[in-house]
């Protein structure tokens, strides 16, 4: 979708299944007691750096507008021409489908062995269809660099030969090649009405749109037929309903068109199957209907076994899709989403679908006009999407992300993203109970170039609105995220709360800073999520604005190997850094979440570790005793506290009666200096300074007030925390 990805600077410098390369073939490995993620798929693929080659392997690179960062598992094989790359074939196959990706402007081919024999068929390769610029969407750069070419081999292969590919007319880089045993060509169905009998023309020479469309008339209620051939369209058809459009499989009936269906209503009962649509869409024009299907198929409705390629969206649904089932389809090289459904879609499941180099999102539900309810995305296999997220729910009703395998997002996407970013109004946001179950992230997140910061690989983000839904993500595997693990976020700068969040049952492995980057105020419960190899810290726990108030994660037991916090919210971790050795003079307080018992009007306890001496927080009124708590992020030898007021002479001196104590885990406090009475004047700066003593160590500073001698309220405008005495 057309999205301006504008978001907040920040103030400061600036599980399921496992998924493993065995032999450089990407397979699936269940857990105990829960099923493998992804799709079930008919083909095997095996990345190009893992085969023998006489080219040059490039990558890994997260960097974005670099060619490895888009490739499948951040590598990829460059060969000059003359160079090859061969492959072990990894299981009987008749057919080969290969990523690549050439210098823009330019076309060759791949000359291909099987044995050392070199096939007379060549396969084209082309950057026609590449090099996509979006400069309305913020941070987005030249992207889309890879494309996919296909070929049917002509004979049967086995496990165990070699395949190979040899550029031949211009520099190539190979990603991926996915090997798949094709079934022969359909019958056709008894009754069913061939387009090929109203006119069409097999050969793709003449333009079959009319014979398309009578044959949809003359079927009405049954079966239209389409036999294997390529078959041209000139304009989109609509009018489609209570019918089946049916071909003899992907790789046999072709249709070329940009725009397939498009209608803004169906009675339903459109059920469409087994057949190509390779589009010529070589720019993303927003407001161009450049789509497999654009609007409604009506309720009732399926859409399976169909191979869509080179359009600007597989489908873009709107107004009545009820009960649509997709499932078992291919969706590549879209300039924008794989498929979204954009508002309205009731009971909608998206399942056991593949999709490979999407220039937006790739799966997306996008709750704009009414919401989309008891809607799934379920055992979906997604890679390389490019400019956006694997999956994003913006908004919506008890919606289920189940099951799902995404790896290799880049620049502004994660891997999963749960939100409330409207983009246009009338928006609904998330409502009930969003299930996130069981889906399996890999090389997923990235950097921001709009944030200046990371993008974690599963985030939920609070952007137009507070998030109020129940949310529950359970048995997560998160593996190799570049920056971290679980997000929590508002987008929009504004400090809107993450609520109701439960994660329970998670693996995260080997990720770049932390496994919890929170950066607005809320609350989320953590149980029996194991880390390894984290890179940073656990937690990044620093909610933007530093006013805005407190990030709460609750141990709900059973989590290890990420229990450390980044100790410093002026800086960004980076990958693998590690905490950094505490600064003595710094603030050890500024920007970290505080508490308080109570706070007047806009006086919240935020305003005191925000590093403004002018704001301040005030606690209610005439009710003495009250505190104030700041969470340091790890335990620290605290020696000196700093207490400010507002500068102002119009702050009369006061003296107020202050306890300090101290606490390991935010539950057991102890005294570390007694009540006593401190004098703040205007004339000395309203500053006052308490000395701690030796052997205090505390993460949670809290600063009980009894007394106040110019306002009935406790009052600080700083609360500053230092190593130094």
């Amino acid at each position: 979708m057309h999205r301006t990805t504008a978001a907040h600077v920040r103030r400061m410098p600036v599980i399921g299944a496992v998924v493993a390369l065995a032999a450089g073939t990407l397979v699936a490995l269940a857990p105990a007691a829960h099923a493998a993620s992804g799709a079930t798929l008919p083909f095997t693929s095996v990345e190009a750096e893992s085969a023998s080659t006489t080219g040059t392997k490039i990558g890994p690179d997260h960097t974005q507008g670099t060619l490895a960062s888009e490739a499948s598992s951040r590598q990829a094989v460059r060969l000059a021409a003359g160079q090859r790359v061969e492959f072990t074939v990894p299981r009987a196959a008749n057919a080969v489908n290969v990523a690549y990706s050439v210098p823009d402007g330019q076309s060759g081919a791949l000359n291909v062995y099987v044995n050392g024999t070199r096939l007379t068929r060549t396969l084209p390769v082309t950057a026609k269809y590449s090099y996509i610029d979006t400069g309305w969407i913020a941070g987005s750069k030249t992207h889309h660099f890879y494309d996919n070419a296909r070929m049917l081999l002509g004979r049967d292969v086995q496990a165990g030969d070699r395949i190979a590919f040899e550029a031949a007319g211009t520099q190539v880089t190979v990603d991926v090649a996915d090997f798949e045993q094709v079934a022969a060509a359909a019958p056709q169905p008894a009754g069913s009405v061939s387009v090929v009998s109203k006119g069409a023309d097999p050969s793709g020479s003449g333009d079959s749109t009319q014979a398309f469309r009578d044959a949809i008339a003359a079927a009405r209620g049954g079966v239209v037929w389409i036999p294997p051939g390529d078959y041209r369209l000139t304009s989109s058809l609509n009018g489609v309903q209570n019918v089946t459009l049916q071909g003899a499989g992907s790789w046999h009936s072709v249709v070329h068109t940009s725009r397939f269906i498009d209608q803004t209503n169906s009675s339903g009962a459109v059920h469409i199957k087994d057949f190509a649509v390779l589009g010529e869409v070589t720019e993303r024009v927003d407001s161009n209907p450049d789509n497999f299907v654009n609007g409604s198929l009506g309720p009732g409705s399926s859409v399976s076994g169909m191979w869509l390629q080179h359009l600007k969206v597989g489908l873009w649904l709107t107004g009545d899709n009820d009960n649509l089932v997709v499932e078992d389809n291919r969706v590549l090289d879209t300039t924008a989403d794989g498929l979204n459904l954009n508002g309205s879609a009731r009971g909608v499941r998206v399942r056991n679908n593949f999709l490979r180099n999407q220039g937006d999102d790739a799966l997306a539900m996008w709750s704009l006009y009414a919401p989309d309810t008891d809607s799934s995305f379920e055992n979906n296999t997604i890679s390389q999407p490019n400019l956006a997220n694997g999956i994003a729910v913006y908004g919506g009703t008890d919606i289920t992300v189940r099951g799902n395998l995404v790896s290799d997002t880049n620049a502004l996407g994660s891997g999963i993203a749960i939100s409330n970013q409207k983009f246009l109004d009338p928006f609904s946001p998330l409502a009930g109970t969003i299930t996130v179950d069981g889906n399996t992230l890999v090389r997923t997140g990235a950097l921001n170039p709009n944030w200046n910061h990371p993008m974690g690989a599963l985030r939920v983000d609070s952007y137009d609105s507070a998030i109020d839904a129940k949310v529950n993500i359970t048995d997560t595997t998160i593996t190799d995220s570049p920056y971290s693990a679980f997000e929590f976020v508002s987008g929009g700068g504004q400090g809107r709360p993450v609520r109701g969040v439960d994660v329970t049952g998670a693996t995260v492995r080997n990720t770049g800073t932390v496994v919890v980057q929170a950066e607005t105020p809320g609350a989320a419960v953590f149980r029996d999520v194991t880390a390894t190899q984290v890179g940073s810290a656990g937690v990044y726990n620093c909610p933007y604005p530093a006013n805005s108030g407190a990030f709460t994660l609750t141990d709900g037991g059973g989590n290890s190997g990420w229990s450390s916090t980044w100790a410093d919210c002026s800086t960004w971790p980076q990958p693998g850094q590690g905490n950094p050795a505490p600064d003595p003079g710094r603030n050890l307080a500024k920007g970290r979440p505080a508490t308080a018992t109570g706070s007047q009007d806009v006086y919240t306890p935020g305003k005191a570790v925000d590093g403004d001496a002018g704001t301040y927080w005030e606690s209610a009124n005439n009710a003495f005793p009250q505190a104030l708590t700041v969470d340091l992020g790890s335990s620290y030898a605290v020696r000196r506290v700093v207490l400010k007021l507002p500068p102002s002479a119009a702050w009369g001196a006061r003296t107020q009666t202050v306890t300090v104590l101290g606490s390991a885990d935010g539950s057991a406090y102890s005294t570390v200096v007694g009540a006593q009475g401190y004098r703040f004047d205007p004339a000395t700066g309203n500053t006052v300074t308490v000395s701690l003593p030796g052997g205090t160590n505390l993460r949670y500073l809290r600063l009980a007030v009894s007394a106040n001698t110019g306002w009935p309220a406790g009052q600080f405008s700083e609360v500053e925390a230092y190593l130094a005495g």
